[in-house]
């Protein structure tokens, strides 16, 4: 494939023309708050109930987004008739519950990433959907995104030749108070931050072969702080990828191949531009579209909404096969820097 004289342009549906669900969403925290936000400002999509765990938490949250019902309960959400479809935005560890007992009840799905905490939760929502016949994939936004479309175009059309590299990293620095440093929470670098990078890769170059991984627990602390791991994939290819919860990082992203050279601009999960560069002359093209952030979230949404209109009951942006795929690769990892989460560990508590 020769260099392009200019980039491709995205080919996502106007956000606007996706058919418009009834949502409910699971859970009251800051994505929660970001992701009705986001609908109500970009879409036709409309968020009807919240459930929590109190009534009084679910009315909070239902004031602040306007919102018309509040349930006191993710039973009584998931059995609301007037919800089609159900956005799981409770923390990881709730991820395999909830997306379970919205399955359960005959809704269409879309869990917030991670999918689950490992590749057997993952597995068993895949399996629950299938079962039940409904509309099921993990939120994971970067795919959906427009600058992502660019990517895909990219890679289909050959521009960047045979791709032997990719380098990405993902750290940020959070205070003693945040969730992410929460065992009980299934904190630490790998599912909040890692995903990304580590899908990136995964989806670029195929699953990996072989994986070598060191870690650092947050000094003092709980959780596992920072992971660097090297992937060496399926025809010799490999990755490099680093997450930190410890400090904030460039948060950048390159895949480098025979042809091509592309540099995903930081922070590089979220909109925002793109620079190829021909191999062994300079040339360069670059791509743009506004860095809006979170603000972007409803992409999830809307993708879904056109695929649950259309009877599918997956995405080809983010297929669960992909989901799965990615925490086995988490699993390895953590197998190797000795991570386990408190489900997995603890008589009792579900894993």
């Amino acid at each position: 494939m020769r260099f392009p004289s200019a980039m491709p342009a995205p080919r996502l549906p106007d956000p606007m023309a996706a058919p418009p669900l009834r949502w409910g969403v699971i859970g009251t925290g800051w994505i929660a708050e970001r992701f009705a936000g986001s609908l109500a400002r970009n879409t036709r999509q409309r968020v009807v109930a919240v459930g929590s765990r109190s009534v009084a938490s679910a009315k909070d949250f239902a004031d602040r987004v306007a919102i018309g019902r509040a349930h006191g309960s993710y039973a009584d959400l998931v059995a609301d008739p007037e919800v089609d479809v159900v956005y799981v935005a409770t923390p990881h560890n709730l991820h395999h519950p909830h997306a379970l007992l919205a399955l359960d009840a005959g809704k269409h799905v879309l869990v917030e990433k991670p999918l689950a905490l490992n590749a057997a939760q993952a597995s068993e929502i895949a399996a629950r959907a299938s079962a039940r016949g409904v509309f099921c994939a993990e939120a994971l936004w970067t795919f959906f995104l427009p600058r992502y479309d660019v990517i895909r175009q990219l890679l289909d059309d050959g521009v960047l030749g045979d791709v032997r590299t990719v380098l990405a990293d993902h750290g940020e620095w959070f205070p003693d108070t945040h969730r992410i440093l929460r065992h009980d929470l299934a904190g630490g670098a790998l599912l909040d931050l890692g995903t990304y990078p580590l899908a990136l890769a995964s989806w670029v170059l195929g699953q990996p072969a072989e994986v070598h991984a060191i870690g650092q627990d947050v000094p003092g602390g709980e959780v596992h702080g920072q992971v660097s791991t090297l992937l060496r994939h399926v025809g010799g290819a490999q990755s490099v990828i680093n997450t930190t919860v410890m400090a904030d990082t460039p948060n950048g992203a390159v895949l480098a191949g025979t042809g091509a050279t592309l540099v995903l601009e930081p922070p590089f999960y979220q909109p925002g531009d793109l620079v190829l560069t021909m191999a062994g002359t300079g040339s360069t093209l670059r791509w743009t579209e506004p860095a809006i952030g979170h603000q972007a979230l409803y992409v999830t949404a809307v993708e879904a909404a056109r695929r649950i209109a259309a009877g599918d009951t997956a995405t080809p942006l983010r297929p669960l096969a992909d989901s799965v795929a990615t925490l086995e690769l988490v699993d390895e990892i953590r197998r190797q820097i000795g991570v386990t989460f408190l489900e997995e560990t603890t008589p009792g508590v579900p894993a």
